[in-house]
């Protein structure tokens, strides 16, 4: 008898990834379609809504053949966060682009409407800093463009969600979200996991223009349209793409954090409901399975995609620009990818890219070496933003694309004075998400999970205390450079 199959499907910003699984939890295929982004006008990131699920439908026909479509008994979706569409709920119809996660075209609005009365507000119910990339500004914008007396919205007859919200949109029933994904909306009261009033007044959404909000684990429609697996397979599980990564890496207590590091990065680590953050991180909803895990986070907004800018600057190909950056020095020059401003810990919009004390003799290798870098310092930001809240950084899991790098890895193991933990794969939403299906499926329990947990490569700090102190005051200086102000010492100290 064939061995039960689950399949993972990872929709990310450039590409959508699948993965099959057998009962043992061994990777017997994969699959991948890419996936482009446009930029109308600057600041505006878009995707098509048509495409996105035109790239789920190849991933999976590109990993599961016909034979082993019988065998699959579950399938479990991970996607991209904050992303949003509108659609018709009657006919499906998208009515709008995919605004990106990336997107700053509401840069205006949030200062329109951030008051400190309201930045105080939004940040108490949503647990996020009013910001652009996250999706009410959007969802916003989207419904002043296509129904700006709200008449269609208020009625039901239109439907505005995340891609998560999307995907299942397109297997039929009433429109849902998952809970981790609409904590990123920020139209979520955090504490309470249900739509707040007060939000959606405050952004200006009627809350008939929602899908429902549904645990991790579901319930959720069966899919359909996704050949060669039949109509009917059971989605047991939902996550957002960074949420999935942290339960695939098996991170349970605090303490354990992980960085995914992809077009941008996510910090992430469980944290005691009620605990108080420092204000460099979000609160957000990790998963919802037996009741709602919260955790602190924070977001890069330019990890992969530095990498992608300065290969294109220097006319050569991220691979080849590693290669310049393998065992080079920096020559004391800081990269900073304040693109469309700084994430975590800065949230400043107003920031901009910079690359500083650069000379004469400034070489290609030391500014690919500097491209490297500033994502190593990124995530120090974040993790010593996460050590001034209740519970320290004791050991940092990774994942995506990027962490395939020796270097990088052992760099933000020197630049964060803490081991780093790399598994044997990069894609753990995928894995996260086969993970929490199989439980629901009842393929394996939890300590069977535990007991298979992959074996991982240890990258442990090699620096020295002060040329750690050294790299990272020098790195500070650049950030507020970019920022063209000084930051705040009591806020953002440099960990000795």
């Amino acid at each position: 008898m064939t061995s039960p199959l689950v399949l993972g499907i990872d929709q990310g910003t450039s590409s959508t990834k699948c993965l099959l699984v057998d009962a043992a939890g061994t990777v017997v295929a994969q699959g991948q379609a890419p996936l482009s982004e446009s930029h109308p006008q600057p600041g505006w990131v878009e995707q098509d809504a048509g495409a996105i699920w035109a790239s789920v439908q190849a991933a999976v026909r590109d990993c599961v053949s016909p034979a082993q479509a019988e065998a699959v008994v579950a399938v479990g979706l991970s996607t991209q966060r904050e992303s949003v569409v509108a659609w018709d709920r009657e006919t499906s119809r998208p009515l709008s682009p995919v605004l990106s996660w990336q997107d700053r075209r509401t840069t205006p609005m949030a200062s329109a409407i951030g008051t400190p009365a309201v930045l105080d507000r939004v940040r108490t119910l949503s647990g996020l800093p009013l910001d652009p990339m996250f999706s009410a500004l959007k969802a916003r914008w989207i419904l002043d463009a296509i129904d700006p007396d709200r008449a269609r919205a208020s009625a039901g007859s239109l439907c505005i969600g995340t891609i998560d919200s999307w995907i299942m949109s397109r297997f039929g029933g009433a429109p849902l979200i998952e809970a981790g994904n609409a904590s990123r909306t920020q139209l979520l009261d955090v504490d309470r996991a249900a739509w707040s009033h007060e939000l959606l007044e405050i952004f200006g959404i009627p809350l008939a223009v929602l899908p429902a909000v549904v645990p991790s684990n579901g319930p959720f429609p069966a899919v359909r349209g996704l050949a060669p697996l039949p109509d009917g397979v059971p989605l047991r599980a939902v996550m957002a793409d960074s949420h999935a990564a942290l339960f695939g890496h098996g991170a349970k207590r605090p303490g354990d954090v992980k960085a995914t590091q992809g077009t941008g990065s996510s910090v992430m680590g469980l944290v005691a409901t009620g605990a108080r953050l420092d204000p460099g991180v979000c609160k957000t909803i990790a998963w919802s399975i037996d009741g709602v895990v919260h955790a602190a986070e924070g977001n890069i907004r330019a990890a992969g995609s530095t990498l992608r800018w300065v290969a294109g600057i220097l006319n050569t190909t991220v691979d080849d620009l590693m290669g310049l950056a393998r065992g080079a020095d920096s020559e004391g020059v800081s990269l900073v990818p304040g693109f469309n401003g700084l994430g975590a810990p800065w949230w400043d919009d107003g920031a901009v890219g910079l690359l500083t004390d650069v000379t004469l003799g400034t070489s290609r290798a030391a500014i690919a070496r500097a491209a490297l870098d500033s994502i190593a310092h990124q995530i120090a930001d974040v993790v010593e933003a996460i050590d001034r809240g209740p519970d320290a950084v004791t050991r940092l899991f990774v994942d995506g694309g990027p962490t395939r790098n020796d270097q990088l890895m052992q760099t933000e193991a020197d630049l964060i004075g803490r081991p780093i933990l790399r598994g044997a794969t990069a894609e753990l939403s995928a894995i996260g998400v086969i993970h929490l299906a199989g439980l629901d499926a009842g393929l394996w329990t939890e300590s069977e999970l535990a007991e298979r947990q992959q074996e991982r490569e240890v990258f442990r700090p090699r620096m020295a205390d002060s040329a750690r102190l050294a790299a990272r005051q020098h790195w500070r200086r650049a950030v507020d450079r970019s920022r063209h102000r000084a930051s705040d010492p009591a806020r953002h100290p440099v960990a000795a």
